[in-house]
């Protein structure tokens, strides 16, 4: 499927220990590029959702970010270490002969180290959340990218059709512009005093027609507008297939332009690097 890299996915979920947010947008870059932004409750994880992306995302610059909701907050999340408040007791009643006017106020007591702690998430679950949290969250956004590459492709398959058109004209154009080749030389030739030897006027005929004859630079554009559009079927990332194949495309365009002997083959040359650059444009935004 050919997808786009520009796309943008954000998922939510909730479990016993809160609620995990899941966001993944990316822009075009030449690589898969990842940047990652987690809680602490998540950094053990991080290794393991690198690689995650990196099966599903072949290029762009990824950014995905995590947010983690305790389902406990405030107040609630501090727990009271009974074992460690009798242990203080004990050693209360040791010293109250040593100290019997010694007072400690609630307040007091539960400032002593130990006596409060906050109550700790449960990883592996709080790992596994996540893991599938990023599973949904990913499969939204390939879906995402598929919707926009359908689009590019489309818009791409636009332009390789103008293209071929364009060299469906020229190839009936080429008769025509060789008949008028013929009779510019013919009429350059005969305003010279000198008679020419008809043999000579064929093979100045000849050369000239050799220098303009494009055949296998249309033959080759049609080789590669068949490319592209097999490209543009296959499965798997394209980007990089059709930005080198682009490459051979303007090759050829340009080659048209050097061979012109006639206005019309000039612009049709123009036309194509315009339809070409337009292609580019688009191809720069796939995976």
């Amino acid at each position: 499927m050919i997808r786009s890299m520009t796309a943008y996915a954000n998922t939510e979920s909730s479990g016993p220990e809160g609620v995990l947010s899941c966001e993944i947008r990316s822009v075009n870059h030449r690589y898969l590029e990842l940047g990652l932004r987690l809680p602490e409750e998540l950094r053990p994880l991080e290794s393991a959702l690198r690689e995650r992306v990196a099966q599903k995302v072949a290029r762009g610059k990824v950014d995905l970010s995590f947010r983690f909701k305790p389902a406990t907050a405030g107040v609630a999340q501090i727990q009271l270490d009974e074992a460690m408040l009798a242990q203080y007791a004990t050693l209360s009643h040791r010293l109250h002969a040593a100290f019997p006017d010694m007072v400690n106020s609630f307040a007091d007591i539960l400032r002593l180290p130990g006596v409060m702690r906050e109550q700790e998430a449960d990883g592996e679950a709080l790992f596994a959340l996540a893991k599938t949290q990023l599973e949904s969250t990913l499969e939204e956004f390939i879906a995402a990218r598929g919707r926009e590459g359908g689009k590019l492709a489309q818009t791409i398959l636009d332009r390789l059709d103008a293209i071929a058109g364009i060299l469906a004209q020229l190839r009936g154009w080429l008769p025509e512009i060789r008949s008028a080749l013929k009779s510019r030389l013919q009429a350059k030739l005969a305003d010279l005093p000198l008679p020419i030897d008809p043999g000579r006027l064929e093979q100045e005929l000849v050369l000239n027609i050799q220098k303009m004859d494009v055949d296998e630079e249309l033959d080759r554009l049609d080789s590669h507008i068949a490319e592209a559009r097999r490209i543009l079927a296959l499965p798997e990332a394209v980007g990089r297939r059709l930005d080198f194949l682009l490459q051979e495309f303007n090759r050829e365009a340009n080659t048209l332009g050097s061979k012109s002997v006639d206005p019309k083959t000039s612009q049709a040359s123009v036309e194509l690097k315009v339809l070409i650059e337009q292609i580019r444009e688009q191809v720069q935004n796939l995976e």
